[in-house]
């Protein structure tokens, strides 16, 4: 637990990073740092004992690094967070680090329930090598969590992060959407950089964009299923299991949208909807797990008490895929 020297010592060095240069990030200029692009979720590899496989987290890393990523995300919902100690995370994203090619950036999840410990947990990412901290809603106590609550979180969290911080809502996990006229608030915050947001709400993507447009704030689609309409709204990525599967085909999408090439992207995101939805709220990281072992890539077991799918959830999940032509 950081005693309140340290606290002391965080907070007056969080004015010095964020005018300096912090893995190619920071400006002295006072302009927040671009998180555009497309990331996948990266996931933790098990093995058939539940031991973090970390040999085969960098396998999976160096194929990944062939496609044209911003970057990776590390201990988002995909990377079974909420089943990994503290020092399994942390090693997760050091490994990472050292896996990933140094041009990328890398956000890591550093959320937990209580400010305190995220605040913890950030500064602990950031010494290992992560460039943004990326903190979802608490949520146990979901029913006081209200605006100001999460203002009061959030703020605390960026006044003491040495990395920038992105804002992260996934209600499908949490049971919590972050209100809109928190993150309009949140926006302002000079550490706080953009938001993923989860929800498939393209109307509240939209009205984020519009309500932060005079602030140095990016919105990234937190799925590959509706990306075009996050695009077409302002969005600036996405963060997309699916590219952990198809990477090549989602950072298309991402060309086509950015070229204004709606058709071919209209096109293209049709065919992905299904497998994504498969790989997302169909069947999770069991599924995602399953067709990274089908690609070529490792996915193997979850941890506990994730399960496996049953033989006819696989072939569900193949249909998904086979009938858009990705198998």
């Amino acid at each position: 637990m950081l005693g309140p020297q340290v606290w002391s010592s965080v907070r007056q060095g969080l004015s010095r990073s964020l005018s300096r240069n912090v893995g190619g990030w920071a400006s002295g200029e006072g302009k927040k740092v671009d998180i555009s692009g497309i990331y996948p979720p990266v996931t933790t590899p098990f093995t058939a004992t539940a031991e973090v496989d970390y040999g085969k987290l960098e396998e999976n890393l160096h194929k990944l690094g062939t496609f044209p990523f911003r970057g990776f995300v590390v201990q988002g919902s995909n990377g079974e967070f909420p089943f990994l100690t503290s020092s399994e995370r942390l090693e997760v994203v050091s490994r990472v680090r050292q896996a990933m090619p140094k041009n990328r950036l890398l956000l890591a999840g550093s959320g937990c329930e209580s400010t305190q410990a995220t605040v913890e947990m950030t500064v602990s990412m950031a010494q290992v090598g992560a460039d943004a901290a990326m903190v979802v809603t608490p949520c146990y106590y979901r029913g006081r969590m209200s605006s100001a609550a999460l203002i009061h979180h959030y703020t605390k969290v960026a006044d003491f992060s040495p990395i920038p911080v992105v804002l992260y809502s996934v209600p499908a996990n949490t049971g919590l959407d972050l209100p809109v006229d928190a993150v309009v608030t949140l926006s302002q915050h000079p550490n706080i950089v953009g938001m993923k947001d989860s929800g498939g709400d393209v109307t509240r993507i939209g009205l984020i964009v519009h309500k932060t447009r005079k602030q140095d704030f990016q919105v990234l689609a937190g799925s590959a299923g509706f990306l075009m309409a996050s695009y077409a709204l302002g969005a600036v990525g996405g963060v997309c299991a699916l590219a952990n599967v198809l990477g090549a085909q989602v950072c298309q999408l991402e060309r086509l949208c950015c070229t204004g090439q709606w058709e071919e992207a209209q096109k293209l995101q049709h065919r992905l909807i299904e497998p994504n939805a498969a790989v997302t709220r169909r069947f999770g990281i069991p599924g995602l797990k399953k067709i990274m072992d089908w690609f070529g890539y490792y996915g193997g077991p979850c941890r506990a008490p994730l399960q496996e799918l049953s033989p006819a959830e696989e072939e569900a999940l193949r249909m998904d895929f086979t009938s858009n032509g990705w198998l």
